[in-house]
């Protein structure tokens, strides 16, 4: 079984007018596992609903607590992707599961996300890879603690 955490992030966000007021809204998680054809295996756990630039090292520890307070191995967690690295070094003290992170560079609300492709992506990274941390976004995966992202280019890279 798969526990797959939600903390928010673009992936959640939903956007009000064209100055681009959001709101991190009720994730759209279980459609976005139903469109990549993942319909059993997991449970979902919603922990927080913030854009990753309003997380607080108080999150990072709840979201720390929630990974060791979790009867899985393996761990999928949504996350925004600007603090994602952060939150993925502070998971490295978690050492005995397989956690995975990944979100979105666009809204899953909107047409051209890339939230579909990232979620079944990630899926198969948890699914397959060993104890560790990492993140999956774009068809990459990267370790925690050796990877950024490049605002400019809009993606993740080794670090």
């Amino acid at each position: 079984m798969i526990e797959i955490l939600t903390t928010g992030g673009t992936i959640d966000k939903v956007y009000f007018d064209a100055n681009s007021k959001f709101e991190i809204g009720d994730s759209l998680l279980p459609e976005l596992l139903t469109e990549s054809n993942i319909h059993d295996g997991y449970e979902i756990r919603p922990l927080m609903r913030k854009d990753s630039l309003e997380l607080t090292d108080e999150d990072r520890q709840a979201i720390l607590a929630a990974v060791e307070a979790s009867a899985s191995q393996r761990i999928l967690i949504t996350h925004g992707t600007d603090t994602m690295a952060q939150t993925a070094e502070a998971l490295k003290l978690v050492a005995d599961r397989t956690i995975v992170l990944t979100g979105a560079m666009q809204p899953a609300r909107m047409r051209r996300t890339d939230a579909t492709f990232n979620i079944g992506f990630a899926w198969a990274a948890v699914s397959l890879l060993p104890a560790g941390v990492y993140i999956a976004m774009n068809g990459e995966v990267f370790e925690a603690g050796s990877v950024r992202k490049n605002l400019a280019a809009q993606r993740f890279e080794r670090a």
